[in-house]
């Protein structure tokens, strides 16, 4: 979130914003509740000093003065419970609203409300040129007994997967290989769970507004979360960190869940869309200096390009537009990997710079070095996501016989030349 001294210094820079990104934010309304909160806090504050003199001077008072003064004293304690009410009315209806209020977007992004306003930044690799027709993906798992997609719809219904013999052990040897490439930059590995309470949800921004999207689990007050950044960016909430510990690098492994409420009809064949799903996730928290988190956004944004290129896979890197970057998001590139079968890219990966708009929701601080406490800076990328992986590695690489060859960052993890 915003803070709300931000908020009113730069009215016209949310407003603007909210338009940006498509946000239906009464801003109007948050700007008076605001004002009128503040009213009842002022009041509540006097009503407190005046009850605090009587009672002082009580003890001292004629004796026939005492029960007007006591009199007194209860009106004001009664007034300042009915203020008190008032304000804990207003201030949950101002804090609604405040989870509403969308970060800033950079100068840079692309304004328009949807992503047909992304722009391409760069394109990288040469998709393949086949002296065959290409299969796809799905085409290719079934012809090598990689899966059991049909069968599995059985247990589980649409949108989910059932990888076997070598393309399970290339999945679970695709995080491995990463991890350990993360690992090499500094990165500290977590092994985090999906399932969180709704306020870790609260935290990234992904609720209010996305529960839709998430699959609950009521008995017991949890969600399974879709990306390990939920469990990352409340792992410290409510502590200071001090200066010398940041930045914060986590790489953090996780099985994630969505429900995919708003994609019907869309990828349902094969392994591009699944409910369920493996992710290693690029995690920092960083001071709250925008040059610093803008290196900290390269960097990621270049790890995530590292493990493209070793896999051969072409690329393209996007910059998001204001309308697809979503509400928390200060800045956004996405990588689209080529996709044969389809004949576009598509996207594999996400990075985003979120400055201080999650940090101010999960309370995650920084003490600088002057013993100022601050908010941190907090950031996030894909560094590789699987089933959805698995779609451009084994159509760019696919052969006229339908073998798969290898990568050669991978033959030697998978003891081949071709899976």
């Amino acid at each position: 979130m915003l803070s709300l001294q931000f908020i009113r210094e730069h009215t016209d820079a949310v407003r603007k914003a909210a338009a940006e990104k498509n946000v239906a934010l009464d801003l109007d309304s948050l700007l008076a509740l605001d004002g009128e909160a503040r009213t009842l806090k002022t009041r509540i504050d006097e009503l407190r000093r005046q009850r605090n003199e009587i009672s002082a001077s009580f003890k001292t008072a004629d004796p026939a003065e005492r029960p007007a003064l006591g009199a007194k004293a209860k009106a004001m304690g009664a007034e300042a419970s009915e203020a008190e009410a008032a304000l804990g009315e207003k201030q949950a209806a101002l804090d609604a609203l405040l989870l509403r209020v969308p970060n800033i977007p950079w100068d840079g992004a692309p304004v328009g409300p949807d992503e047909s306003f992304n722009t391409v930044v760069r394109t990288e690799g040469e998709p393949p040129r086949f002296d065959f027709t290409p299969r796809d993906h799905v085409e290719l798992v079934e012809m090598n007994d990689w899966a059991d997609l049909a069968r599995i719809t059985q247990v589980a219904g649409s949108r989910q997967y059932c990888l076997k013999g070598r393309l399970a052990l290339l999945e679970q040897g695709l995080m491995f290989w990463a991890e350990r490439k993360l690992a090499a930059e500094g990165f500290t590995l977590m092994t985090v769970p999906a399932l969180a309470r709704p306020q870790a949800f609260v935290a990234t921004g992904h609720f209010p507004g996305h529960e839709e999207e998430a699959y609950s689990v009521p008995a017991d007050d949890l969600y399974l979360a879709g990306t390990g950044e939920i469990a990352l960016t409340s792992l410290h909430s409510g502590e200071i960190l001090e200066a010398d510990k940041l930045p914060i690098r986590y790489a953090g492994y996780s099985p994630c869940f969505r429900r995919e409420a708003g994609s019907a009809g869309r990828d349902v064949r094969g392994l591009l869309r699944v409910h369920q799903f493996y992710k290693l996730e690029q995690y920092v928290i960083c001071e709250d200096d925008d040059a610093v988190s803008a290196e900290w956004h390269a960097r990621l944004l270049a790890n995530a390009e590292m493990l493209l290129r070793e896999l051969e896979i072409p690329y393209q890197v996007i910059e998001t537009s204001t309308g697809d970057m979503g509400l928390g998001k200060f800045r956004m590139n996405d990588i689209e990997s080529w996709v044969p079968s389809l004949g576009k890219y598509r996207e594999t990966h996400s990075c985003s710079t979120l400055h201080d708009w999650q940090a101010r929701r999960a309370n995650l601080r920084w003490r600088d070095g002057e013993r100022k406490v601050r908010f941190v800076h907090t950031l996030n990328n894909t560094a590789l996501a699987s089933p959805r992986i698995l779609v451009p590695l084994l159509e760019n690489h696919q052969q006229a016989d339908g073998r798969v060859r290898l990568p050669k960052a991978l033959q030697e993890l998978m003891g081949g030349e071709y899976l």
